[in-house]
């Protein structure tokens, strides 16, 4: 016969330390404090092991023979049952991770995989920006599809490329979750079937396109920056704009990437959006430049912090203290595209190829096995001749007007 209530009530009130055993591994535990619970003890593998199944002013004696039973049972199919109490306390404190717990993990597990920190810090900022005030303290099950569209709505067409984006990461984080077993409830950002039913189809007119300075506009602006030689972040700014470059692209620039003697930098394919090295002619221009930068090791324009670049929000300071907030550093592609196609007789592959873009036309990629180095080098000197050249009665002497 095992314990009564009664024996248990007189045993608790009595305090005596000690384990009293009802039977079958369960046993009634009091400390030197006086505190009492229920423990079961068992044998598995050669091991003599024991777990708490809970107070007893919590558990009575009948919960706590229900529970040393079940932990029996599992005992019998050789399975620990402490392992099982682990798993089930680390899946309820799982189901507790909120969806910027959940996505901080997800970005920490990926980064070693995508192309360079900058894609990192823009899943970082735009999570932050758009999906962290309204889903991030939520469980993922917890998140709804009104939530999702209360996210998107007010982005979807004036910040279509933004939205789409977020849209994706949100989707990607709560698949993560829901492969982990973390909800099992449908995913409310998922596109096809789901939101494709409730937004509206991005179209080539909602894209999203970087605010650019008229090509017209640019010397007198290049003039300006001429006159702050000492700013290392002007000075990032103009070598972005003379070589037609990604503003990643410039800030992780590295002396080991320039062939002065040659007149080239090479970017190695990681960091170019296409996956494939990139190299860029040199113009005098751009010479004089590096000659004024300090150092020969590292990076170009080295950050505040050793070891790291200059800020990516640097060069935007930049434009916002020569009065243009509203545009973009990386308008300054389209402002190159705009003259060359406007200005010059430059073929539009050369461009294309200054610009690093990838050629749609299958047939036409197929043919083009080079990268136009020598044209490129041509096209870019008139470039840098029109960037830095002061306009006069809006006139400017440029040498692109033949045929390449």
């Amino acid at each position: 016969m095992g314990l009564t209530v009664k024996q248990v009530d007189k045993l608790i009130r009595d305090a005596k330390p000690g384990a009293t055993a009802d039977g079958d591994g369960l046993y009634l535990k009091i400390t030197p404090t006086g505190n009492a619970s229920w423990q079961y003890r068992y044998q598995i593998n050669g091991k003599r092991r024991m777990m708490g199944l809970g107070a007893c002013s919590q558990v009575s004696l009948a919960e706590a023979r229900d529970k040393a039973a079940a932990s029996r049972f599992t005992v019998k199919k050789g399975i620990d049952p402490l392992d099982v109490q682990a798993a089930a306390v680390s899946a309820a404190k799982a189901r507790q991770a909120t969806f910027k717990d959940l996505a901080t993990t997800y970005i920490a597990d990926h980064r070693a995989g995508w192309r360079n920190a900058k894609h990192a810090q823009q899943w970082e900022n735009t999570l932050k920006a758009y999906a962290y005030p309204k889903i991030g303290s939520k469980a993922p099950e917890q998140i709804t599809t009104e939530d999702v569209l209360g996210i998107l709505k007010p982005i979807w067409t004036t910040k279509a490329e933004t939205a789409s984006r977020v849209r994706n990461r949100i989707e990607l984080v709560i698949d993560a979750a829901r492969a982990q077993g973390l909800s099992t409830a449908p995913n409310p950002a998922a596109w096809r079937g789901h939101l494709d039913k409730l937004l509206s189809k991005r179209s080539k007119a909602t894209k999203e396109h970087h605010a650019a300075m008229g090509y017209r506009d640019l010397p007198a602006f290049f003039k300006k920056l001429d006159e702050e030689r000492a700013s290392l972040s002007s000075k990032a700014l103009k070598l972005t704009i003379l070589t037609a470059c990604r503003t990643s692209e410039v800030l992780l620039a590295t002396w080991g990437e320039v062939d002065l003697a040659n007149r080239l930098w090479t970017i190695p394919g990681e960091r170019m959006k296409a996956g494939r090295p990139h190299r860029v002619p040199l113009s005098d221009a751009v010479l004089q430049l590096l000659e004024e930068l300090d150092g020969r090791e590292g990076y170009l324009f080295p950050g505040a912090r050793e070891g790291k670049p200059l800020s990516n929000m640097a060069m935007a300071m930049v434009m916002r203290k020569a009065g243009h907030p509203d545009l973009t550093v990386h308008g300054f592609r389209s402002s190159f595209r705009d003259w060359a196609a406007e200005e010059t007789h430059y073929a539009n592959i050369v461009a294309e190829q200054a610009l690093a873009h990838v050629i749609d036309n299958a047939a036409e990629a197929a043919y083009r096995r080079g990268d136009l180095l020598e044209k490129r080098r041509a096209l870019m000197a008139d470039w840098a001749t029109y960037c830095t050249t002061t306009p006069v009665a809006n006139v400017i002497p440029i040498r692109g007007n033949t045929v390449a």
